[in-house]
């Protein structure tokens, strides 16, 4: 990148409870395009979470703790307001099916309007992927199942309950 050029920096933003192995090959593929990818948890009251905002940074420090060109972080209100804060001009979202992409649209839609600068770039999950949520991770999590193969090993180690 040449100095006069301006950084391509993308927010990531989610509830991540937990983050699969989708979101990561999402950010994987994603670094291809951008300078800087901050994952970005939002903050909800509505949400029964499986694990601590606290949990989740440390685990998605821990995953991405060789790459450099990865962060995250915590933030709260609009994610575009919060884009703009840390100068980031995308947002980047990952679509597993015609699901996801019916409800992306409209938020991307709006997003642009409150904010024409920021640009909202989808990744389609690769198929091997698609169907792993983190609905259903935390459902097979509570019903004590296997849930391992669908998460970095991060985030599994502090999924498995204390004895």
């Amino acid at each position: 990148m040449s100095p006069a050029q301006t950084p391509r920096i993308a927010i990531f933003p989610g509830s991540f409870d937990p983050f699969t192995i989708g979101h990561q090959q999402v950010v994987e593929q994603a670094l291809a395009l951008f300078d800087r990818i901050i994952i970005a948890i939002g903050q909800s009251s509505s949400k029964n979470a499986l694990l601590s905002t606290d949990e989740r940074l440390a685990a998605l420090r821990e995953t991405f703790a060789g790459e450099p060109r990865v962060e995250a972080a915590a933030f709260s209100g609009l994610v575009v307001t919060y884009a703009q804060a840390r100068g980031a001009n995308f947002l980047l979202r990952g679509l597993r099916n015609e699901t996801d992409l019916a409800y992306e649209m409209p938020m991307a839609h709006t997003n642009a309007c409150l904010a024409p600068g920021i640009h909202t770039v989808f990744f389609p999950t690769a198929p091997e992927k698609a169907f792993v949520s983190s609905t259903l991770v935390r459902e097979i999590a509570r019903c004590a199942g296997d849930f391992r193969q669908f998460v970095p090993p991060a985030f599994a180690r502090r999924m498995v309950p204390s004895s």
